[in-house]
């Protein structure tokens, strides 16, 4: 299959899952119905690929086969030849520390995070939350990615795979579900878990500013961004932000749009 087959065969795989398990067993009781949140959340992501198809329609793995037939980046200049398996494994571990950073510098500088409260002005935590990012945001994450992938000359292979993590695991810690306790605990030593992931939506600004990871936790241990419990409990995290509690606001696609360009 081609590399757009296999990324969309694992997105709607995953999706339908977790939209699954919410129906089956959810977590907590929404604020709106899914007919009031869903259709903004999902035509917004209809807005971001359309929008990366004009602006970049080769994608990242156009990127990542022109690093390679320029011999560009990092692994191109090593004078010591790394199996292809471990420059691939190395790259997506590389790549998932930057998009950490990516993370939290879209929370600390106030430009940046203008177009991310789009994402973090949902009402509601469920796996539709995972794909709410403003078309500003995706289009200069893809930019951060692709001059990453540049510098390190990551492979083709690495990129598709650290896309399919990428968005397998945003729509697995954002699902409204959780995991048995005792599983849980196993699980987050490894990956960002849904009760994880609930805290960094937490209206409390330190809790915001934490767990920045979207795929595995390591880095927000690493890097001293870990929080391991919300003030609250976790059935009683209040999601969203405080400035941002109008349905007509925050469950409207043109009105997301215009997030960024609001005043504070």
């Amino acid at each position: 299959m081609s590399e757009t087959l296999w990324r969309l065969s694992v997105f709607i795989g995953v999706l339908l899952l977790m939209v699954l398990w919410e129906l089956v067993s959810p977590k907590r009781k929404p604020r709106y119905k899914r007919r009031q949140r869903w259709p903004a959340n999902l035509a917004i992501v209809a807005v971001d690929n359309l929008l990366l198809r004009i602006v970049a329609p080769a994608g990242l793995v156009g990127v990542a086969l022109f690093a390679s037939e320029k011999s560009l980046g990092l692994f191109h200049a090593l004078t010591v030849n790394l199996p292809f398996w471990l420059t691939v494994v190395i790259s997506i571990v590389l790549l998932d520390i930057a998009i950490y950073w990516q993370h939290r510098l879209f929370h600390r500088v106030p430009v940046l995070w203008r177009m991310h409260r789009v994402h973090h002005a949902d009402p509601d935590f469920d796996v539709t939350t995972g794909l709410r990012f403003h078309p500003a945001e995706i289009v200069l994450s893809f930019f951060i990615k692709g001059a990453t992938i540049l510098v390190l000359g990551a492979p083709a292979l690495a990129v598709v795979l650290f896309e399919i993590i990428l968005n397998a695991c945003s729509l697995f810690n954002h699902g409204n579900v959780e995991l048995p306790k005792p599983l849980e605990k196993i699980v987050r030593k490894i990956l960002i878990t849904q009760e994880l992931h609930r805290i960094h939506h937490s209206v409390e600004k330190e809790e915001t500013n934490s767990n920045y990871g979207f795929s595995v936790s390591w880095w927000d241990h690493l890097f001293d961004s870990f929080t391991d419990r919300p003030k609250a409990g976790s059935d009683n995290i209040d999601i969203g932000l405080r400035d941002y509690r109008d349905s007509k606001i925050t469950t409207k696609l043109w009105e997301l749009l215009k997030i960024p360009f609001k005043r504070d």
